[in-house]
């Protein structure tokens, strides 16, 4: 027979089981969230394969993907198109050097190849996951450089979990809790959804990937808050988001016409050298040389602390650059003086061949600090190339290309200004320390187009 301790013990944990039941269905139901499984536990029922070779079983409730030598990406993908949806899941990948991902509204082409976003799974050094990759297509759309507080968030050897929105244009993830990206984009309103086995070196052959717990929701979507000082990739030319407002963003072009620019020259915007046409802010061909047509242009108003992007698309060959903390206060016969994120075609302009170490190439700091880039962070001459820069109340700056950190500095630190007295600026008196300057566009004589150019003042 128990005794009268042991029972009341047992009642105690029923008591307790029950308890935390009900509240975690009130709960569940309260949210009103409506889930389906897409992967039952025990086959592969409602998926099918393409792409690679690599395997998928089931082995206790787990879709276990296993890494094969001498094949390309391979995925498991839906029967069926998904629209909008919130999908939930949780992966494990075996070792540091692997790979994976999560295909959203994802589509097979005439080569039979998979692509479409698709929600990396990175357990190496760099930490990606959570970030976004158009997978066969665009490549990389939203790096974690973007947001490096979530570089954090990913447990290695473990189980992650992955939440993916899909709602409209809009694609926002978390991964273990944390929100990791925030992206727009107008392309695939719909498609299925693929976990991947990425394509491998030979002495990584074997090793496994680990998915459970697959489910979405479909109707009655309700999307979590994102904080707003995590970066919105915004693929939309000239628009800004409802979220990008309430973070305090703005357009400096609106696409239709230069209000809030104007020449370095006068107050007005130059009347030649420069076009608005389909969206765009041109600079127009001349001779190659540095404001000796229509000249640069400027923003009006200026600014002290900032997070400024912009798109640009160069024609082969071309020069031209983004300055900022221009005062106009230097007498010049060439160009206006500024600290100069530089635009230019590294293949053919001879200017990559100057000053130190390639501090003249795409995205440096202007004839003071090298970008650090890498190829997949380019896209080809004559496509869209996505710029920023960050201005924070501390100094320090860094340079973005296509969401990849290239380099950061300290504006009037010694190594600044030791940078400083071996370049061209070291007659100019405290040149890129000025407390607040205008932001500058700059006409060096090639055919340079800008839109989504937008700014958001930090304090």
């Amino acid at each position: 027979m128990a005794s009268i301790k042991s029972v009341t013990r047992e009642i105690f944990i029923v008591g307790l089981v029950l308890f935390f039941s009900t509240t975690a269905c009130v709960h569940a139901q309260s949210k009103g969230e409506k889930w389906t499984d897409l992967f039952d536990g025990k086959t592969l029922k409602g998926w099918k394969t393409a792409g690679g070779k690599a395997p998928y079983t089931v082995e206790n409730g787990v879709i276990v993907g296993t890494m094969v030598k001498g094949t390309p990406n391979s995925f498991l993908l839906t029967e069926r198109d998904y629209g909008d949806f919130i999908l939930e899941l949780e992966v494990k990948l075996e070792g540091t050097e692997t790979n994976s991902g999560v295909q959203t509204r994802s589509h097979i082409n005439e080569k039979g190849q998979v692509y479409g976003r698709q929600v990396e799974i990175d357990p190496t050094a760099r930490s990606w996951s959570g970030g976004i990759y158009d997978e066969s297509r665009r490549l990389w759309l939203y790096p974690v450089d973007l947001n490096e507080k979530a570089k954090t968030a990913y447990k290695v050897e473990d189980y992650n979990h992955i939440r993916i929105e899909a709602i409209g244009d809009e694609t926002k993830t978390w991964l273990n809790g944390v929100p990791v990206t925030y992206l727009i984009d107008t392309l695939d309103p719909k498609g299925f959804i693929a976990l991947q086995v990425h394509g491998i070196p030979d002495y990584l052959a074997g090793k496994k990937v680990y998915f459970k717990n697959i489910r979405i929701q479909t109707q009655d979507l309700k999307p979590r808050s994102f904080p707003e000082d995590v970066y919105i990739v915004n693929l939309k030319p000239n628009h800004l988001s409802r979220a990008e407002k309430k973070a305090g963003y703005e357009l400096l072009f609106n696409g239709k016409n230069a209000d809030g620019w104007r020449s370095v020259r006068s107050s007005d915007f130059p009347d030649k050298g420069w076009e608005i046409n389909n969206g765009q802010i041109s600079v127009l061909k001349s001779d190659g040389a540095e404001s000796t047509n229509g000249g640069d242009i400027v923003t009006k108003k200026q600014y002290k602390t900032f997070d400024f992007s912009f798109e640009f698309k160069l024609s082969p060959g071309a020069n031209s650059g983004v300055k900022y903390f221009v005062t106009l206060q230097e007498q010049t016969s060439g160009s206006a003086i500024g600290l100069e994120y530089q635009i230019l075609d590294d293949q053919l302009h001879p200017d990559a061949k100057e000053g130190l170490d390639g501090n003249r190439t795409l995205a440096s700091l202007y004839d003071l600090i090298t970008a650090n880039k890498t190829t997949r962070g380019l896209k080809p001459i004559g496509s869209w190339n996505r710029g920023r820069i960050v201005v924070s109340a501390d100094g320090q700056v860094t340079h973005y290309l296509n969401g990849f950190k290239v380099l950061s500095y300290i504006r009037g630190s010694k190594e600044y200004k030791d940078l400083v007295a071996l370049s061209k600026y070291k007659n100019w008196e405290r040149f890129g320390e000025a407390e607040e300057g205008h932001i500058l566009l700059q006409d060096h004589g090639d055919h340079v187009s800008f839109r989504n150019i937008k700014i958001k003042e930090l304090n």
